[in-house]
């Protein structure tokens, strides 16, 4: 009878935490953050080629398909309208949309090195990553800050993501440019089959098969009183020749895109730009988002619409709070 009494009470422990998730792995070496959630696997670059989350590591568990790109929430620099003599590229790649720099360098590739902190909540883990940049556009001062934070819960097979720029300096019309999601590797549309913009549509892997600029076909800049209801940007990956699931980029406040490309470039190549807004030094602005993996448009978009406003992810009292 006791040795019945100690079996029954172990089953009792088993079936009260079998429902309950397994605790997100954190593992560190000297080059990168590995997460793993009962859904997701990433990994986030201390070196190299930093910000968001590292090429080929975000891993769905449900379909094991991987991002095809450079990276997830890629961070590049800080830009304003109108040409000038800096440097900045002209013609295919960055068509006749006239730019230039106010602060670099270009972070996911000249940075080389970031010092992440994780912070462990009650339900999330998440990593935060900063940067000052260093260099100023002539007669500009530098010192602006970058801060984007990758938050990782159980249960969800999407990651949430925000960044916060602070600017050293007074700019009429300051915007910053990201990958959302990241870019598409690919020969000749052999490894996705669509993408989807949910400004424009569903956009087939052939019209990818030869370069074009960004203001030929597909580009979306912000106009007055015309925000789209979703900002939504994503691609279906190919599994075995077949249709897989959509990888995802969401900025939870359309409103915040300034204007955003899909053209390829070689590969298939998803700039976004956010604020473009006048700034003064000290202010601070930024935008909130969701990346990661669905099984459908539907399902993408109900999960947008329940995140839908969020210009910020915080935390307080070891919860993630929405703002």
């Amino acid at each position: 009878m006791r040795w019945l009494a100690t079996t029954l009470a172990f089953v009792g422990i088993v079936a009260a935490t079998q429902g309950e998730p397994p605790k997100i792995q954190v593992r560190q070496t000297d080059a990168a953050i590995e997460i793993e959630t009962d859904s997701l696997q990433a990994r986030i670059n201390k070196k190299g080629y930093v910000s968001g989350t590292a090429a080929g590591s975000l891993i769905d568990k449900k379909t094991a398909a991987k991002d095809l790109g450079f990276g997830l929430h890629i961070m590049d620099f800080l830009l304003a309208p109108g040409w000038l003599d800096d440097g900045y590229g002209r013609g295919e790649v960055h068509g006749n949309l006239p730019k230039h720099y106010i602060e670099g360098p270009q972070i996911c590739t000249q940075a080389k090195k970031l010092e992440p902190e994780v912070i462990e909540g009650k339900d999330f883990v998440a990593v935060r990553l900063r940067f000052t940049f260093t260099q100023p556009a002539q007669g500009l001062k530098a010192g602006s800050q970058w801060e984007q934070t990758l938050i990782f819960q159980n249960g969800v097979r999407f990651f949430l993501s925000g960044e916060r720029i602070t600017s050293a300096n007074d700019v009429d019309d300051l915007f910053y440019r990201i990958d959302m999601p990241g870019h598409i590797k690919h020969k000749q549309g052999d490894s996705f089959e669509q993408v989807y913009l949910s400004y424009l549509g569903t956009i087939p892997a052939k019209e990818f098969a030869t370069d074009f600029s960004p203001d030929e076909k597909y580009l979306y800049q912000r106009k007055e009183g015309k925000t789209p209801q979703r900002m939504i940007r994503a691609y279906q990956v190919k599994q075995d020749g077949k249709p897989g699931p959509w990888l995802a980029g969401m900025t939870l406040d359309p409103s915040a895109v300034y204007e955003a490309w899909c053209h390829q470039r070689g590969y298939v190549c998803m700039i976004e730009e956010l604020h473009g807004r006048k700034v003064k030094a000290g202010e601070t602005f930024g935008a909130a988002y969701i990346v990661g993996w669905f099984d459908s448009l539907d399902e993408m978009n109900a999960t947008y619409d329940k995140y839908k406003g969020t210009k910020a992810f915080k935390f307080k009292d070891g919860k993630i709070v929405r703002e």
